[in-house]
Parts: C-alpha cells; structure tokens; sequence
C-alpha cells in the first residue's frame, strides 16, 4: 500500500512538473509568437489603453492623446500635423506605425525595457511602465522656414549642424496630416485611401527615402576626389580641359551652358559649374578613386539609420570612362537623398569630417527621467583637412561671384552649390532643382548649418539657373533661421 502511495505521489509530482514547464513554456518561451498574433485582440486593447508618450520639438510636444472612450480607448492626436509628418510619422490603431512612431514604438507605448527602473523588471511582470517621450533635434523655426519655403511644392530641404551632426530641419513636400490616420473608422480608411493614390504622393518621405540624381552638386564629391588624389594641385591652374569634351571611347560631346570652361580653372569651373571639366576631372581620377571618394561620403551605404532607416544613395561600381564621366557631373546613374546631399555639404563645413546624422536628441521616461542621451558620432572622413579648406573657398565663390548669388546672407560667410538634374525618358522630364550649402555667422569659429533643398517641379531653361534661382533663396531662409 505504502509502495503504490509512492507511485501516485511521483507521479502526480511528475505531472505537477510538467505542467509548470508547459506554463513556462507558454508564457515565457512562446509569449512573444502569442502577443503577436493576428488573432490576439487582447494585445491592441492594451496598447491604447493609456496615453502614449509624446515626440517633442524644442521641449514642446507635437503629439498628443486623446480618450475615446471606444475600446481602443486612446487615438493619437497631432500638432501641426503636415509641419511634422516627415519627422514624427504616423501611429494608427488601423495601419500601425511609421518614422519615429515606428523606431520609437516601444518606448512611446511604454514596453521598453529601459523604462523600467529595475532591469528586465517589465519582462518578468508582464506590465508596461506608462509611456516615454522622445525629444528630437528639431529647431521648430527651422523646421517652419524650409516648410514655408517648400510651399507645398514637391520637394524635400534637410538642415544639419555639421558638427554635430544633429537634424535642425527635415522636410518633405507636398505633406499629410497623420492625425487622419489615427483612428479605426470609416474616415481613418478613406484617408489612408486618397493620400495612397494621390498623384502627388504625400506620404513620400522625399528626404530620405527618395532619391534623385544630384546633377551639378555632386562636383563637390568630384572636386574634393581630384584635390586629395593630387590630380588638381591648386584651384587657381588651369585644368587643360577641352570645350566640347568628347566622352572616352565615344563619338558623344559633352558641352557647357556656362561660358569660359575651355582649360578653365578649377575655381572658374565650380563658380560657374563646367560640366566638361568635372566630367574629364572624374575620368582622370579613375573609378576606384571616385567609388571611394564617393563611399567616403555615405555613397553606397544602404544601413544608414538615424534611427529611421535611409534610402541607399548610389555611386556605380562598374562603369565605362564614358559613363564615369557623366557620373561624375552627378548625372548617368548616380542617385542621392537629399539628406546624403546635406552631408556632402556639412563634410565641407566641417573640415573633412562627417558626423553621423541623429534626429533624436534624448529619450525621456514618464516623469522626466533621461533614458539616454545623443552623443556626437563620427561617421566618416570625406576629404583631408586641406582639400575641405580650399572646398569651403570653391563653395563660397559660388555664392559670392556665381551661380549662388541668391544664397548670400548679410552678416554671415556663406557656401553653396546649385544643380540642375535632367531626368525622364531623352531627360524630357522638368529638370530637378538642387542647392547644397552652409552658413558661418560672422565672428563665428565654425558654420552652424549645412542645407540640401530640392525641387521636382522648378522651371530651369538652363543648367543651374534653376538651383540658383528655385532651391538657393530656400536655403537661405532656411540658413538664416538657424543662424538666428
């Protein structure tokens, strides 16, 4: 009797064990497959049924929450939606999330772990701490002056701090209100369908995860690949550049809008934007040389995250001399956003050094506590010290004596370069507008803001006088808001 006592004692200790390892099973091993599945409603219940943190411009926020009191009782509401959609994205109890909403997710809902004061204390109580906040780099009155200067034109205009590396401005045009996209009703669906087929595509993020052949500014890249392979020794010799200059292995000539490109210097040439002497410069350089001028830059890098993942800018690795002579005028297959533009730019206001660009400035708790903070991070040389000295002189005579006029600020050093990029079927298409640039308040040790601005649709009836006459007074307003 005692011996079967035993037996249904084991065993019942047996059955006893496995039930706990099956319930560990299932709610820690296999908890994550069970929270994400399609038809665990209990999960969306419980997302939006609080506040969900908010994304801050200048320690003021731009989202909100708003009670519904509906069974996904809280929807997400925004300030100035249009003005910040590039930035913040959209957080929809229909259509998920994206941008910030969507990197910044975990914290914003408030499942992050770091939220939790105790490590791993969320995991182990399955409990969500209530939402943190994410402060951006954004200054709102620059962020305001590339929106207004955009004018709900298509386009998109990024503003970096180049030593930094910190986002001032980043805008996409035309926008959307995400606020539209919030909720779970009829209107929510109708939104998300008129703004997916508009011909216009406002929910293209165009600064980031569009790009467009550069055209002309690209011959920064060119410019500081031939001075530091020493092919060009000063900007003031002459280049022994003919006028037309026939293609490599081709019967095609490349010609000039501007005029006095024939064995022009190169300063004359940036001033003006010679496409021949670009053209023949890159071809001397040789591909390698450009494909790692290029890659120095951010060419070619598809895992750029700041933390919202960036569209790979492209640089050919395989080309002809002929082809490499047009890509190297920013035109053939080269392919750039306009952030990646805005780091040439700061590469040169920085003497050389790229800092790796970063849209959040720190992450917050719910009762003010720093989860943690932005740290400038180098992200790539571009260009020796020297060669970004003499770029930064190329850069502000095109400002002061060529095709940047419009780009000049009263009381401050100014750089720039225009660019027309021709597109479509035999380039039929209306050229692309483009303005690179940066800005040194006078008296000031360094430039406090490097710019891309593109257009899509700007008249152009040459090469460059659209940038210079469409994309540069953009810039300018939108340096002179980061100067102020």
């Amino acid at each position: 009797m005692i011996r079967c006592t035993r037996h249904v004692a084991a065993f019942s200790l047996l059955l006893l064990v496995a039930l706990l390892l099956n319930a560990s099973r299932v709610q820690v091993l296999e908890a994550d497959d069970y929270d994400h599945n399609e038809a665990n409603r209990r999960l969306a219940i419980a997302r939006y049924d609080r506040p969900r943190g908010d994304i801050l411009v200048g320690g003021t926020p731009v989202t909100g929450s708003v009670d519904t009191h509906e069974r996904l009782r809280y929807e997400r509401r925004y300030s100035d939606g249009p003005l910040y959609a590039p930035v913040t994205g959209y957080a929809s109890q229909t259509y998920g999330t994206s941008l910030l909403e969507g990197t910044e997710d975990d914290l914003l809902s408030g499942t992050d772990s770091r939220l939790a004061r105790v490590p791993l204390w969320n995991d182990l109580i399955r409990k969500r701490q209530p939402g943190g906040d994410v402060h951006t780099t954004l200054e709102a009155g620059v962020q305001r002056a590339a929106h207004q200067g955009l004018s709900g034109r298509r386009g998109a205009v990024v503003a970096l701090e180049p030593a930094t590396g910190r986002i001032l401005a980043l805008v996409s045009s035309p926008s959307y209100d995400p606020g539209a996209l919030a909720g779970t009703g009829a209107s929510a669906t109708a939104a998300w369908q008129r703004l997916n087929t508009s011909p216009s595509r406002p929910m293209l993020n165009r600064a980031l995860r569009q790009t467009y052949p550069p055209g002309s500014t690209f011959k920064v890249v060119t410019a500081a690949a031939a001075l530091d392979a020493g092919v060009v020794d000063e900007v003031g010799d002459p280049t022994d550049t003919a006028d037309p200059y026939r293609l490599p292995n081709s019967s095609t000539r490349l010609t000039n809008e501007a005029s006095g490109c024939e064995n022009a210097t190169l300063l004359h040439a940036f001033e003006v934007s010679c496409n021949t002497v670009f053209a023949r410069l890159g071809v001397d350089v040789g591909l390698r040389g450009m494909v790692d001028a290029a890659e120095s830059f951010g060419f070619n890098d598809s895992g750029l995250r700041i933390p919202v993942r960036v569209a790979e800018s492209t640089f050919d690795t395989s080309m002809d001399r002929a082809q490499l002579a047009l890509s190297s005028i920013g035109q053939f297959d080269t392919r750039a956003t306009p952030l990646e533009m805005a780091m040439v730019a700061a590469a040169v206001a920085n003497r050389g050094v790229i800092r790796r660009p970063a849209l959040v400035r720190k992450v917050t708790a719910a009762n003010g506590r720093t989860v943690s903070t932005h740290r400038p991070q180098t992200y790539r040389r571009a260009m020796s010290r020297d060669t970004a000295d003499r770029l930064r002189e190329l850069m502000v005579a095109v400002v002061t004596d060529g095709t940047g006029t419009r780009a000049a600020i009263d009381g401050a050093e100014v750089g720039g370069k225009t660019g027309t990029a021709q597109h479509g079927v035999d380039n039929s298409g209306t050229p692309y507008a483009w303005f690179i640039s940066w800005a040194r308040a006078e008296g000031a040790a360094k430039p406090a803001v490097a710019v891309a601005v593109v257009i899509e649709d700007a008249e152009a009836d040459r090469a460059d006088i659209s940038g210079g006459g469409s994309a540069a007074p953009i810039a300018r307003e939108v340096m002179r808001a980061a100067l102020d």
